[in-house]
């Protein structure tokens, strides 16, 4: 798979040569880490989870076509953090045509992009390894001057790999099912479980517990559970209120698997009847996203999902008395985003917001089979919004589903968690 990959990149950046160095260890404190997870594209392209590493790929090298730096193999270390793969690692095990310890890097770079016009590299948040690039170009820059080789220019392979990355494979699609699946069992368990009186902090263990229980790596981002009001806050990760007895809770959580990401929304009351106006902002909501779910298909433009959900969003908000006046003037002032502030999805892959390229400036690219992406529209009236009905406020609604585009439309990867309010009551009952 990853050598695949790494062919066709190689055919996109013909006499260049691309560098990806891995991602940072970052620290939770002075003395301990956050689990370490790699860089997606490094990652995309190699396979290799280990940090302190760059892959260097040449595709115009008469040998080594594909380079890994690594850390060595270390006894001394590995008793503390594991196994290394170390360089003979990164050849037998990754497939690398060469590689070098980590510290020869400056020293062995030389040899792969010497005689190229074009280094491709992507500014990321390792500042001093971002200046070794900047320096290695001015030094080619000036040997250019003198020899008439080296690189003079700098590309970010960010667009060529985000397209690559929009169309999924087989063995993709594999790990998103099973993300997907893992996560489903978590959302049905949840809500067989809430009761009033529990804290969100709770919802949220069962949940991550039946992500590792199944293999999943864990939450594929910060898990919401957000009673009441606490939904009307979009990216509310902090989870520690307690549950009232008339709250519907907000849980958008999702799991990771071998680097593929799950991501679902569910709205629910807790104690299992929804109340009247619950009932009509849930519903308003669930007949948008189905009908936006509906639309998605080959060859239908990406921008679709978004522009209905924006005019089906805001009839609702009209017919609920949220706002008034006419929905064109609505939409065109952007009026609606009072109560719907985010876009309706985004495509799901080795990153839960998958960096892939849907559109070429204002044009949005059309749907092929094997893209997937969420649709989550949603309505949000804070507390404190003015001039509506005071049995709305502090209602948050989101219902995300998680949608593979087909040969002949599109399948819900998700369908399997309750969705509309009979399925829920009964469920929860």
């Amino acid at each position: 798979m990853y050598e695949t990959r790494r062919t066709a990149f190689m055919e996109k950046i013909g006499g260049g040569v691309a560098i990806f160095p891995s991602a940072l260890q970052a620290m939770r404190t002075h003395s301990t880490e956050y689990r370490y997870r790699q860089d997606a594209n490094f990652y995309y392209l190699t396979g290799f989870e280990e940090p302190e590493a760059v892959c260097v790929i040449a595709p115009e090298h008469p040998e080594h076509q594909y380079v890994l730096f690594v850390r060595p193999r270390s006894p001394e270390q590995e008793v503390w953090t594991g196994k290394r793969a170390g360089v003979e690692g990164a050849k037998e095990r990754f497939g690398a045509d060469e590689a070098y310890p980590i510290e020869e890097f400056d020293e062995k770079i030389s040899e792969y992009i010497g005689t190229s016009d074009q280094i491709y590299y992507g500014f990321g948040g390792d500042e001093s390894f971002n200046q070794k690039i900047v320096e290695l170009l001015k030094g080619y820059r000036r040997h250019r001057l003198r020899e008439g080789t080296g690189p003079t220019t700098l590309i970010d392979p960010t667009d060529l790999l985000a397209e690559m990355r929009l169309v999924k494979d087989e063995t993709e699609l594999g790990r998103i099912r099973k993300a997907v699946d893992i996560s489903v069992e978590a959302h049905t368990a949840a809500m067989q479980t809430v009761r009033p009186g529990m804290y969100e902090y709770e919802l949220e263990s069962l949940i991550d517990s039946i992500y590792r229980k199944n293999g999943g790596t864990g939450p594929a981002f910060l898990t919401i559970v957000a009673k009441g009001a606490n939904a009307t806050t979009l990216h509310y990760t902090t989870n520690d209120c307690q549950i009232g007895d008339g709250d519907l809770v907000l849980i958008d959580a999702g799991c990771e698997y071998q680097y593929y990401c799950g991501d679902i929304t569910r709205t629910f009351p807790a104690n299992g009847k929804f109340t009247d106006a619950q009932r009509a902002i849930y519903q308003s909501v669930l007949d948008a996203q189905c009908e936006i779910i509906e639309s998605i298909r080959p060859g239908v433009s990406i921008g679709v999902p978004a522009q209905k959900a924006v005019e089906m969003l805001t009839e609702a908000m009209l017919e609920l008395g949220l706002l008034v006046g006419e929905k064109e003037q609505i939409i065109e002032e952007q009026e609606y985003r009072k109560f719907y502030m985010h876009s309706v999805g985004h495509m799901l892959g080795v990153e839960v917001h998958d960096v892939t390229k849907t559109r070429e400036g204002e044009e949005y690219k059309t749907f092929q089979p094997g893209m997937v992406m969420t649709v989550e529209p949603g309505l949000y009236i804070d507390p404190a919004s003015e001039d509506v009905s005071p049995e709305y406020l502090g209602i948050g609604v989101r219902i995300e589903d998680n949608i593979l585009v087909t040969e002949s439309g599109c399948e819900v990867l998700t369908a399997a968690v309750p969705k509309t309010i009979e399925e829920i009551e009964t469920l929860m009952a």
